[in-house]
């Protein structure tokens, strides 16, 4: 009987302690301030000339060789050619997935990466609203 007792107390204690634990990992994942959530990245960037209308090929780091050119579908969004769409103070908001390595842009003078679009409810105005204050500090710079 004192075994059945024994036994009964540890598996009880064993319960509650793992009970507490899972609870507080719940109300850690909770309150995590980073949630990735999938979809396309919001690029903004800056260049001297107007390339809009070029089609991006994206070069090796080392600039010698082509990884990526767009296939003729990728040129296209929603049925019409994916240009960038243009922002206030000569920014333009990537349409065709481009990096800091894309060939036509010589030389980008900034890039920045602006979360994912379906963040934004007015993509073009909040984006020309903290181009217009300056304020990218919410924006991870890529170049």
């Amino acid at each position: 009987m004192r075994r059945f007792i024994l036994w009964s107390s540890v598996i009880l204690i064993s319960s509650m302690i793992a009970a507490c634990c899972s609870t507080k990992k719940t109300e850690n994942l909770k309150s995590s301030d980073q949630v990735f959530l999938p979809g396309p990245k919001v690029i903004i960037y800056q260049t001297k000339n107007d390339y809009s209308k070029f089609v991006p090929v994206i070069l090796s780091e080392d600039k010698k060789s082509i990884e990526s050119y767009p296939d003729i579908k990728d040129i296209y969004l929603n049925g019409n050619l994916a240009y960038p769409t243009q922002l206030h103070h000569g920014y333009w908001l990537d349409n065709r997935g481009i990096s800091k390595n894309v060939a036509y842009f010589q030389p980008l003078i900034c890039m920045y990466s602006c979360g994912i679009r379906s963040s934004y409810k007015d993509i073009e105005k909040e984006l020309n609203s903290k181009i217009d204050s300056e304020d990218f500090t919410t924006f991870a710079k890529i170049k």
